[in-house]
């Protein structure tokens, strides 16, 4: 998977553009694990730390470990939670700072599709993982549309520039549909996999509130078009205006696929 033009580097750009949803369906996701208070918790692909905040704020871990491989949404990340159950490591998916058989749960939140090697961070995964052990992940509902504003943008882009096409989420994250994922997480010897579909509204003030964010150039709808030329770039924006309206709040639906699957049969 082609991931050159996705930046996820500027913290603050990603809180605007994705991070606030994030911290939503953290809280949704925490409540559907129901896990018990005092495990060791590795949140791979942190980002800022929406899910390791949500995680310190609900289920009282004994110890929590980030790793991303983007040092600036790292550094926010520690910035935010100085909490000394937590730590942060610029450490990728594949190639986890961790020993084996020592966490409780791996959780991933709105980051496996990115990974570059996902049967290498699942093998990952497991290998730290007690034999009690789970994996908990949760990704958009790329493949049916289940991040409504991110797909509005898509269809629009898509009159636009031919490019958009290969850059539209729906085609790169094919993969991200409820048998798709169940059968990576099965295929990388994980048992009792579950696949459930979590499902919140993604709310703007107005048509501003909803653009704002993809001018910001963090994530792969706002890097596709800051590439676009200015007369591309205002085409795309009228469109997408004619299509909303300008005035009165927005809202669009959002779906997640929660995944949950046991270390060891």
């Amino acid at each position: 998977m082609d991931s050159s033009h996705d930046n996820w580097q500027a913290a603050q750009h990603y809180q605007r553009y994705m991070g606030r949803w994030s911290e939503r369906m953290a809280g949704l996701f925490l409540d559907w694990l129901d896990c018990p208070a005092g495990l060791a918790w590795l949140d791979i692909g942190c980002g800022t730390g929406a899910l390791s905040a949500a995680i310190l704020r609900s289920c009282n871990p004994a110890s929590l470990l980030g790793v991303d491989l983007a040092e600036d949404l790292l550094a926010g990340a520690r910035a935010a939670l100085p909490d000394p159950r937590a730590s942060f490591a610029r450490a990728g998916a594949g190639e986890l700072p961790v020993s084996d058989n020592s966490i409780d749960v791996a959780a991933s939140a709105l980051a496996y599709n990115f990974f570059p090697d996902r049967p290498a961070a699942l093998a990952e995964a497991r290998r730290v993982l007690k034999p009690t052990g789970q994996l908990a992940i949760y990704v958009w509902d790329y493949a049916g549309g289940g991040l409504g504003f991110i797909d509005a943008f898509w269809q629009a882009a898509r009159h636009v520039s031919e490019r958009a096409a290969n850059r539209d989420e729906r085609t790169r994250f094919s993969f991200c549909t409820q048998e798709g994922l169940r059968d990576e997480v099965m295929a990388a010897g994980f048992t009792d996999v579950q696949v459930e579909a979590l499902e919140m509204e993604t709310g703007f003030s107005d048509f501003n509130d909803f653009w704002q964010p993809f001018t910001l150039g963090s994530g792969p709808a706002p890097g596709f078009l800051a590439q676009l030329e200015p007369e591309g770039r205002s085409a795309l924006e009228e469109l997408l205006r004619n299509r909303l309206g300008t005035s009165g709040p927005l809202s669009f639906p959002a779906r997640v696929w929660a995944i949950r699957g046991s270390a060891h049969a």
